[in-house]
């Protein structure tokens, strides 16, 4: 019936997906976008300057490090270009180590090796032979010189592109100023002392080191050119290195290594100078050198850093580009305005006595003492003006030539990236596909992270990115049996709080559709005196919640008297497994019920699990396929579209109690459309309740849950996606050996402890065994009811502990099949599961021997009779499961559990005693406390890390 109009008195539970008020929200924003825009402008002018200031200090003629001590300062040259390899390397030695490598063809790594050399070469030649006898204007601005074979390449691309979406004139423009820039700088420095064949010979190797360095971003427009090209050669290429990239960083960073130090080495006596003075450099110099390299170092990483998160805030303008582009500007300023400053006060204090920039670089500038009495910052500034005295400042035609360079070099790295301020980035973008390079190059850090963008991103907008927004349909799969009102409330709330968000009315949102569909165990009942099967008061309930919870969304959103109809839309069917209720909600999205008889259907969750992967990955999804196959479509067609419409199906599986917010579903759907080999995805779960039991699970699932499945996403895959809310992809569901074999029937014991004890952790073995990832998004967050009183626990936990130990033993049991079939898991993974295993097993020997260490030391006990002591209590507690019943085992577990809970805290404090009164830590006892101490602060440490990270 209509609701009474007056009647507004009304109770409303919370329905609304983000409670933070938006001006907050705005205002944090605003601030975080200029801390990361600063630090990004800030760290970049850091990272450049320090660099440059090596070179100057390198530089023949500069008197803060003497002549014979330019070595130092070339040695730390050739740190600053070593240090991103060096990261690089252990960095891909240790996903080889956690991963399975495939090892790469000899024709890919001789390729990738002859790139390598001619960058790493390039880069040597250009910042430790050739850089050091330049001007500082020069060596600010040759750097945005690298871009010219990026933008030659991104000419061939767009040229070889099936279709254009973009003119070509910004990167035509970006090779001809470039090019200009070089021509204006060999004019200026060649026509200055035509005789001068030293100086030609270093400015045709800054031209020719420029110039190899520029290939260093080839791996970002191979993807696109291979694509484009009937060449297999090339399109082996890029498959190999996309493949096999962990090895190929090996072999590129140490080649790049060798040849950087091979350079230094040769270079050094080549000069004429000795590397015997870099044991004998005064405190004072060496305290100038660490300040600089150090700063160079830090900042390069820290903006590489801050340059990512920009990228993923979908900052790119604001906070990525445009601070790097001021960098560069910031930095010729930094230079050259203290030298026109201390140029000018020179002058004022000769009282009108006319002195040129020649006779001042003579006589202040080379004609200082070489002992750093004054201030290094003047020092400093001299060391600078003289990489400009082979200038002659009374003449515009030197500073137009050198200015015009300057400028062309400039505006030629903005036209080269302009592509950048229209980079279409999705709402989860992998790190390689926004920087080439996952490491920071410290020594050209703005041309690095500008270029290293990938080229290709507005290519892929049209061909991965439209398949990625591609509408995806998503079932929203929940288990039910006996939840009580509240725990029915919060999932039915949470499926109208996603219709609310996204509607199927007016196709505001395009992105995504999606079915709610309930699998309610146990429906029906006999009632005294009727016929047939009756619903039971707990699906009774839920059709109340349903209604209850259609008039609060009809209403929300209505006028203050407003009639509001209180039964919603909806089909009541009788089905050979029972019946089912379909409901319309109130912004067009379906939610269906089906309430199951175990007289009639298997009942339990994992048969529920197995009715609607059939039901909807194999009648709704294929029958229509198959329908028209019948009608004599073309067979291979059929199969490209059921093959596309499985990659974008997606099953949300949930617990009949589980809480969540539309923003966690979008997070996981994210996840899973940018990494394809992903077959699973859970978030982070929040236990909820009141309690003793419920405190001591919400530490449990800090420890075991958030900790551990972060641990194992970085390192491996996440072993077990937890049913109450997780996402799967469809194309894993339906893949050989998960579906089928997920619907077997248990016909041994341990097929009993493996299938139905834990279905969800054997349902993500099946997966990881089949080759495809798991993984944990820590930013997707959902809430669950946890069991309140100690019986509901132990039977909670007496399912799922065997069940690990079943599913793991599987795992270690098939290690070289699941190492070679799924690239995220490696031996050395297995061996870390093993050790768990083990660790797990001995836990209760470890309690034993603790316990009887306390009663050693407090009653003076014999080592032997306390171990006998401390083994009684369990081994009685053994002997009785075999006589007692359930109830009655988990009531005598409940009280032992509280009172070896407070035995233990005795145990802690009597350890703690003996290694006060032995003066050592070196026994049994006292090592696993302190190890456990040491674990528990590092899994909290590094766990809030990566929860924050993700």
């Amino acid at each position: 019936m209509p609701k009474r109009p007056w009647d507004t008195a009304r109770e409303v539970p919370d329905i609304e997906d983000i409670q933070t008020p938006w001006k907050m929200i705005k205002i944090l924003k605003f601030i975080t976008l200029c801390v990361v825009a600063l630090s990004v402008f800030g760290l970049a002018l850091c990272s450049k300057a320090s660099f440059l200031l090596l070179i100057t200090l390198s530089n023949e003629g500069t008197k803060t490090l003497p002549d014979v001590m330019k070595p130092v300062a070339l040695l730390c040259i050739g740190c600053a270009l070593i240090t991103p390899s060096v990261l690089l390397f252990l960095k891909s030695l240790w996903k080889a180590c956690c991963q399975t490598s495939k090892p790469p063809r000899l024709s890919t790594v001789a390729l990738v090796l002859v790139c390598e050399l001619f960058v790493a070469g390039g880069a040597a030649i250009l910042t430790i032979v050739a850089m050091p006898h330049l001007d500082i204007v020069t060596n600010v601005t040759i750097l945005n010189g690298l871009a010219v074979f990026s933008a030659f390449l991104q000419i061939i691309t767009q040229c070889t592109a099936k279709e254009r979406n973009k003119s070509l004139v910004p990167s035509i423009t970006a090779v001809i100023l470039i090019l200009l820039g070089y021509i204006l700088f060999l004019y200026l420095y060649i026509t200055k002392d035509p005789t001068d064949k030293k100086m030609a010979i270093w400015v045709g190797l800054a031209v020719g080191g420029s110039l190899l360095v520029s290939f260093n971003w080839w791996e970002g427009y191979l993807r696109l050119i291979s694509e484009n090209s009937n060449s297999v050669f090339l399109r082996l290429l890029f498959r190999d290195t996309k493949k096999c990239q962990n090895l190929l960083n090996i072999l590129s960073s140490l080649l790049r290594i060798v040849v950087t130090a091979s350079v230094l080495v040769a270079y050094v006596p080549l000069n004429k100078m000795d590397w015997s003075i870099v044991k004998s450099i005064p405190s004072h110099e060496t305290k100038i050198i660490a300040i600089i390299i150090g700063v160079q170092l830090i900042s390069s990483a820290l903006c590489h850093w801050f340059a990512l998160v920009a990228c993923k805030m979908h900052a790119l303008r604001r906070c990525f580009i445009l601070p790097l582009y001021l960098a560069s500007l910031a930095v010729m300023v930094l230079f050259i305005i203290p030298v026109i400053v201390y140029y000018q006060d020179y002058k004022s204090d000769l009282n009108g006595t006319e002195i040129n920039f020649t006779g001042y670089c003579i006589g202040v500038v080379d004609g200082r003492n070489q002992n750093l009495t004054g201030s290094v910052f003047q020092h400093l500034v001299y060391d600078v003006t003289h990489t400009l005295c082979f200038l002659d400042m009374s003449k515009i035609l030197d500073i137009g030539i050198l200015t015009g360079s300057a400028v062309s070099w400039w505006l030629g790295l903005v036209m080269a990236t302009i592509h950048l301020w229209h980079l279409k980035v999705l709402r989860i973008q992998r790190t390689q596909d926004l920087l080439t390079r996952r490491l920071y190059e410290g020594t050209f850090i703005e041309q690095s992270l500008l270029l290293n963008t990938r080229y290709d991103a507005q290519i892929k907008s049209r061909m991965k990115i439209s398949e990625a927004f591609d509408t995806t349909m998503v079932y929203l799969c929940a288990t039910m049996w006996h939840e009580n009102y509240d725990e029915m409330m919060n999932i039915i709330i949470s499926i109208f709080r996603l219709d609310k968000y996204r509607p199927k009315k007016g196709q505001q949102h395009i992105d995504l559709t999606f079915e709610a569909h309930i699998y309610f165990d146990d429906a029906f009942e006999n009632v005294e005196g009727n016929r047939g099967r009756h619903l039971n008061k707990y699906g009774q309930t839920l059709v109340e919640i349903l209604a209850e919870v259609y008039t609060i969304f009809t209403s929300i959103d209505q006028g203050f008297f407003k009639k509001t109809q209180k039964i919603p839309d909806q089909k009541i069917l009788t089905t050979p497994y029972g019946g089912r209720l379909v409901v319309t909600m109130p912004h067009g999205n379906i939610i269906t019920v089906h309430y199951k008889d175990k007289e009639l259907i298997r009942h339990k969750k994992r048969w529920s699990q197995i009715m609607y992967l059939y039901y909807l990955l194999g009648f709704k999804l294929m029958t229509k396929h198959y329908g028209k196959w019948e009608k004599g479509e073309d067979e291979s067609s059929l199969r490209a579209h059921v093959e596309k419409e499985k990659r974008n199906t997606y099953l949300l599986a949930l617990d009949g109690d589980t809480d969540f917010q539309p923003a966690a579903v979008m997070l996981l759907i994210d996840r899973l459309k940018m990494y394809p080999r992903v077959g699973a995805a859970c978030g982070r779960i929040h236990p909820t309740g009141s309690g003793p039991a419920v405190w001591f699970q919400k530490f449990e699932y800090a420890i075991s849950h958030w900790l551990q499945k972060t641990a194992e996403h970085v390192i491996g895959c996440v072993l077990c996606s937890p049913g109450c809310f997780s996402l799967f992809r469809a194309e894993a569901l339906m893949d050989d050996n998960v579906m089928k074999k997920y619907s077997t029937k248990s016909m041994e014991a341990s097929n009993y402890i493996q299938y139905d004890q834990g279905e969800d952790r054997w349902l993500c073995t099946l997966l990881l065994k089949q080759g495809w990832r798991v993984e944990y998004n820590a930013a997707s967050d959902a809430y669950t009811n946890a069991p309140e009183d100690f019986k509901e626990l132990y039977n909670q936990r007496r399912r799922w502990g065997p069940s690990t130990m079943a599913n793991v033993v599987d795992l270690l049991g098939a290690t070289n099949v699941i190492s070679k079939k799924n690239p995220s898991i490696s031996k050395l993974f297995m061996f870390y599961q093993l050790f768990a295993l083990v660790s797990s097993i001995l836990a209760p020997a470890t309690i034993c021997l603790m316990i009887a260490g306390t009663f050693t030391f407090m009653f003076e006990i014999q080592g032997s009779a306390s171990l006998v002591l401390g083994v009684i209590p369990p081994l009685i507690y053994l002997i009785l499961c075999f006589k007692l019943k359930s109830d009655t085992q988990i009531s005598i577990a409940a009280v032992m559990s509280v009172i070896y809970a407070f035995l233990m805290l005795v145990v802690s404090m009597t350890i703690i005693g003996a290694m006060v009164r032995d003066k050592t830590i070196l026994t049994p006892s006292s090592l696993f406390i302190v190890a456990m101490a040491i674990i528990y602060q590092g899994f909290l440490r590094q766990g809030t890390k990566w929860v924050f990270n993700f």
